[in-house]
């Protein structure tokens, strides 16, 4: 019976050297990973490439071998292309967004620092200055540290990898809803619910905090009909 992927990484994981300095997990040579793993070179090398895919080992000349943390891009990869192929849709996309999104402010409302919610604040100051200067890359840009900073607050990896790679899917679209707004300052039109989101969050409301997520979201949508169906110009934020 051949071994699983996990099975694979666990084993692979307790031969590997932690670094005194980085913290690293360097992996010893081939040679050595064959005999204690008890495989060919060629099967050994056909699952490194499986985990060098996935994000989860690296390799770097003249040092060797490292297991890793992987990076967003590989869950980025699985949205992205689950959509184009059509397994999945925008709208499975945004309905999972905003009830991801909810869950972590009302988990945030619950063990934010005040410090955390100064860092909140202060992206919200931003998407203020970027809508007064009609910048909408500066909102975009604010909006996304925003909800980044939420999720740090939560501190859940798991949660992470999922937001990142719902947004990464809902980037074209918001791209395109950018490109549709016009410039025209008398068009631009901002909502306060990032406001109320941060405020219910210092009050350490989480059901508050929950609701005014959601009411964020529901604002978000009706921009984006009322963009498409006027062509005006309110300022979609998510």
């Amino acid at each position: 019976m051949s071994e699983s992927l996990e099975e694979f990484a666990t084993r692979l994981l307790a031969l590997a050297t932690v670094e005194a300095d980085t913290g690293a997990r360097r992996l010893p040579p081939e040679r050595e990973l064959c005999d204690a793993l008890g495989m060919s070179r060629g099967a050994l090398r056909e699952q490194l490439a499986v985990l060098e895919r996935l994000g989860f080992m690296h390799r770097t000349q003249g040092r060797g071998t490292y297991l890793d943390t992987p990076s967003y891009g590989f869950v980025r990869t699985y949205f992205t292309v689950a959509r184009s192929m059509g397994y999945i849709t925008g709208t499975h996309v945004a309905e999972a967004r905003v009830l991801l999104e909810e869950a972590v402010a009302e988990s945030a409302a619950r063990s934010a620092t005040d410090e955390q919610v100064a860092g909140l604040r202060e992206a919200v100051a931003r998407m203020v200055t970027g809508e007064e200067s009609g910048d909408l890359d500066a909102i975009h840009l604010a909006d996304a540290d925003f909800h980044r900073r939420l999720l740090r607050i939560v501190d859940n990896p798991v949660l992470q990898f999922l937001q990142e790679g719902l947004r990464r899917a809902l980037d074209e679209d918001m791209r395109a809803r950018r490109v549709s707004v016009t410039r025209d300052q008398a068009g631009l039109v901002f909502d306060n619910s990032h406001d109320d989101i941060v405020q219910a969050i210092a009050d350490r409301d989480p059901d508050a905090a929950r609701l005014a997520m959601r009411r964020h979201f529901g604002i978000s949508a009706e921009c984006e009909a009322a963009t498409e169906s006027t062509g005006t110009a309110p300022v979609p934020t998510q």
